[in-house]
């Protein structure tokens, strides 16, 4: 079987054998199970996540309490980019939800891969484009949005996190109690 990462970068651009052993041998896969602990709060950053099967929470803990950011599903990447680039703490957690593989993205044998293939820095660099684009519009669509109209957009953008999370998880996600969240999906329901 190919490196999922391999296939990834093959949609992109023709890969020469020599450039798929050199996405290889720098992007590991592993699999995780469920609860492991990728990142936490005040270590520093050394990997991003591409995940290929499972999902990892992002979230803080604040006064006791955790706050889900996000959640990285199949082919979402999941990578603290503050703590990573400054070399500064990170304020958050990455944990697997579930069971979880996952390419594991250094960020040294990165830039050794681009040195030596510099065609791909640049594919890297549309496609995390393209990725902060995409988290600025969600981020823009929630802070402009209703409580329900999280839920809703959820359940259309994102319908497999309802089976695959817990509803406490998901309700921090959506920036509401859990309670809120409960009486909000019996309205939607009632709605349908």
């Amino acid at each position: 079987m190919e490196n999922t990462l391999v296939e990834m970068m093959s949609s992109f651009i023709d890969l020469s054998d020599e450039e798929k052993q050199g996405i290889l041998d720098a992007f590991p896969i592993k699999t995780y199970s469920k609860g492991t602990v990728l990142l936490k709060e005040n270590q520093i950053a050394k990997d991003a996540y591409l995940v290929i099967k499972g999902c990892i929470r992002e979230y803080s803990i604040d006064d006791g309490e955790e706050k889900t950011k996000n959640f990285y599903t199949e082919f979402q990447s999941a990578v603290n980019f503050e703590s990573m680039a400054n070399n500064k703490p990170s304020k958050y957690y990455f944990t697997c939800a579930e069971e979880t593989t996952i390419g594991i993205l250094n960020a040294e044998k990165e830039n050794d891969l681009y040195k030596k293939f510099p065609r791909f820095g640049e594919v890297c660099r549309v496609e995390m484009e393209k990725m902060l684009g995409s988290n600025q519009e969600e981020m823009s669509i929630f802070i402009n949005s209703t409580p329900k109209e999280r839920y809703l957009n959820l359940l259309k953008n994102r319908p497999d996190l309802i089976q695959r999370v817990p509803q406490y998880q998901l309700a921090s996600y959506l920036g509401i109690k859990p309670e809120t969240l409960s009486r909000i999906r019996k309205r939607v329901s009632l709605d349908d």
